[in-house]
């Protein structure tokens, strides 16, 4: 199978913080290979920006060492990567002063695409944005692209809705979350209202739990001063993991628009129950000392923080409360340095009423397992017959599609969600980026859970590197009767 590319109209990308790690690792090669599939067309210009003094020159040459660096050889050639570099251009610029603002007044032009990637500290987002109103460089229909965090409570997530409203329309905001420009997630619409197979079971009837999971392997390490201010809560629940929950629960929208998917997301995160005390488990990694495997920090290390109670792993337990949704739990887990790097989100089936085949079969649930990472795909497990003689034995199976097998040698170089989401940006589509009502709501459910723990005093439960995550958080489903699904090396 041979996958469509459809090209973008020509445009003028600035990327403020142009020099930056997300730059080098993500948008840089992400842009290279959108040019090389065909997708951005001539007369389209790549703006780094940037405090540092650098001419294009030296710009091109940083962008053609990041490709080097993150792309293997078979995605590259001496030749695309000259006709990319062409397209390149640098303005170096002070976000908080006048230098460099009018220079890039002049390279952006009026009569294409016009977007703007803030891949700087939100702290800055206001000062961009006032400054590119104050020059005449954003036209009326200019986008801007924002990164993570969206504040840090509801307090300043508000405050950050206010300061990009006073000088963009909503309709120019795009709040990038890379989860939303994943494969898989874009497919779980796709599976539900697209197939009359599973929309009909996808409630509380047929579905006994749900769990999503997004396991590291990795620790906090050079990000550990900003993420002992963060921790696991704020990181990844209440936005990767609440925009997956949301995707999963979430009403048919009357069509696929927008701010009709973000309606329905919405009145998800709206309906969220809080969660119990006794429905949250935090954890914090202990370190190895080296004695038969290598060492390994502490959080408590990597932070640098020997008092932190900062959760590294977070595993909870919530309900929604609606006519769908009534009764089934939804598990949520995520955490640093696990067994295995995987982001997976199981539907596990309720048991069929009676088996005619005996309880001594071993009779399993049907699980929708859909993987995010780091293999993209979904998998059904189904129960047969046993093949061979001597009776009715059942067993499991699973119907798997993995994206590289099931479309080939073309499907199986799967764009990088950045990638999507760029392009998404410049064609002006809104639907796999958050609505600021969106972020304000889950931080309104998420804030007095955080409140809660801090005010009891809770501190994290310890656990091994290299492992599931604290005891705590297997008796989470183990006193359910359920078990959590195995997180694999």
């Amino acid at each position: 199978m041979v996958s469509r590319v459809i090209p973008v109209d020509p445009f003028d990308l600035v990327v403020f913080g142009g020099t930056g790690d997300l730059a080098r690792r993500k948008i840089l090669p992400g842009l290279y290979r959108r040019y090389v599939a065909g997708q951005i067309p001539e007369g389209s210009r790549i703006i780094g920006s940037a405090r540092g003094d650098m001419d294009d020159a030296g710009y091109r040459d940083f962008a053609s060492e990041a490709i080097s660096e993150f792309l293997d050889g078979t995605k590259r050639d001496p030749q695309s990567v000259a006709r990319f570099l062409d397209h390149l251009y640098y303005v170096p610029t002070d976000a908080r002063g006048e230098n460099g603002w009018p220079d890039l007044a002049k390279r952006v032009r009026a009569d294409v695409v016009q977007a703007f990637y803030f891949s700087v500290a939100p702290s800055l987002f206001g000062d961009l944005a006032e400054r590119l109103h104050r020059h005449g460089i954003a036209g009326p229909e200019a986008r801007i692209v924002v990164e993570k965090p969206f504040g840090r409570d509801l307090e300043t997530a508000k405050e950050l809705n206010a300061t990009l409203a006073e000088h963009f329309d909503e309709s120019q905001i795009y709040r990038i979350d890379h989860y939303l420009g994943k494969e898989t997630v874009q497919n779980l619409m796709a599976v539900r209202f697209a197939n009359i197979l599973f929309e009909p079971l996808w409630n509380a009837r047929h579905v006994d739990h749900v769990q999503i999971t997004v396991a590291e392997t990795v620790g906090v390490g050079g990000r550990g001063a900003y993420y002992d201010t963060s921790g696991a809560m704020r990181d990844m629940v209440q936005n990767h993991l609440m925009q997956l929950l949301c995707l999963i629960a979430m009403e048919p929208p009357y069509r696929f628009d927008p701010d009709a998917v973000r309606d329905e997301k919405l009145k998800v995160i709206r309906a969220l129950l809080p969660a119990a005390p006794e429905d949250i488990v935090r954890g914090q990694y202990r370190g190895r000392t080296g004695k038969g495997s290598p060492k390994q920090a502490s959080y408590s290390e990597d932070a640098e923080n020997p008092s932190s109670t900062t959760e590294s792993f977070i595993a909870m337990k919530v309900h929604i409360a609606n006519w769908r949704w009534k009764g089934t739990p939804f598990y949520l887990r995520t955490g640093k340095r696990l067994r295995g790097r995987a982001s997976e989100i199981a539907i596990v089936f309720k048991e069929v009423p009676h088996s005619i085949f005996g309880d001594e079969e071993g009779w399993r649930e049907n699980v929708l397992s859909i993987r995010l990472q780091p293999d993209e795909g979904m998998t059904l497990s189904v129960m047969i017959k046993e093949p061979g003689p001597g009776g009715m034995r059942l067993t499991e199976v699973p119907l798997d599609m993995s994206f590289a097998e099931a479309l080939g040698e073309d499907g199986a170089d799967i764009p990088d969600a950045y990638e999507r989401l760029i392009m998404d940006v410049i064609r002006g589509n809104q639907t796999l980026f958050m609505r600021g009502d969106e972020v304000e709501a889950a931080w309104a459910w998420t804030d007095p859970l955080i409140a809660a723990w801090e005010a009891r005093g809770d501190k994290p439960k310890g656990y091994d590197a290299g492992s599931s995550g604290p005891e705590d958080a297997l008796m989470l489903l183990h006193r359910d009767e359920r078990r959590w699904r195995e997180i694999r090396e």
